[in-house]
């Protein structure tokens, strides 16, 4: 069958899993056919391959792979931090998923939201999402005020952290907070200094990369 006769016969008909993996740009590839080996073990008709940072937004095997998916489909992974390194990310794509009627596994986690188990899973994960949003904006408070503390009110400005970084991703999903108002609650930093690590649409730029992935 030719892939573009496959293409139609997925569309018409059966759920498809549709697999997806990733390596990091340190990780080798012994750890990439791991991956490849369970998401064709487990039934997987087409496997998507990136090889970078999960933290990294652009990453062409996974937007291949979202455009691939249809209704009906479920998109694989070994492990869950193979799709992204953020629990808001993770959840924020899988429930975009949901919403196409797509569901999400991973095959060594309970996240299969294709069952009520799963599902729940996805609840309990969103909750620990928030707090992961609440505490990053928490200690970027705190660190403003520290810094404030110290007499540093004006001047240059401090250096942005990942963490920073993080908050102002989440700031830029809310499409009512302009970039004035956004630099202002990073503790008014200039809008030239966020734009070193985002573009206009928060996706994150070369510097902006380098400085998550020290997290990773």
């Amino acid at each position: 069958m030719e892939w573009s006769d496959a293409y139609i016969y997925r569309e018409k008909f059966a759920m498809s899993f549709i697999g997806y993996a990733r390596v990091s740009t340190s990780e080798g590839k012994q750890l990439l056919d791991r991956q490849v080996d369970a998401l064709t073990e487990i039934g997987c008709e087409r496997i998507f391959e990136d090889k970078a940072s999960g933290s990294n937004s652009q990453r062409k095997g996974l937007d291949d792979c979202l455009n691939y998916l249809r209704k009906g489909d479920v998109l694989v992974v070994l492990d869950l931090d193979r799709l992204g390194r953020l629990a808001s990310d993770l959840i924020k794509l899988i429930d975009e998923l949901a919403e196409n009627g797509i569901g999400f596994k991973a095959i060594n986690s309970p996240m299969d939201t294709t069952t009520p188990a799963g599902r729940a899973f996805l609840q309990i994960q969103a909750a620990f999402a928030e707090m992961e949003r609440n505490i990053i904006r928490q200690r970027v408070k705190e660190g403003i005020a520290a810094a404030r503390a110290r007499g540093r009110k004006g001047g240059r400005p401090r250096i942005m952290t990942a963490e920073k970084l993080r908050y102002a991703q989440h700031l830029m999903q809310d499409q009512t907070k302009s970039i004035p108002a956004i630099c202002k609650e990073l503790g008014d930093i200039p809008s030239s200094t966020l734009y070193h690590y985002v573009t206009a649409k928060g996706e994150l730029k070369k510097a902006g990369v380098d400085l998550i992935s020290k997290l990773d």
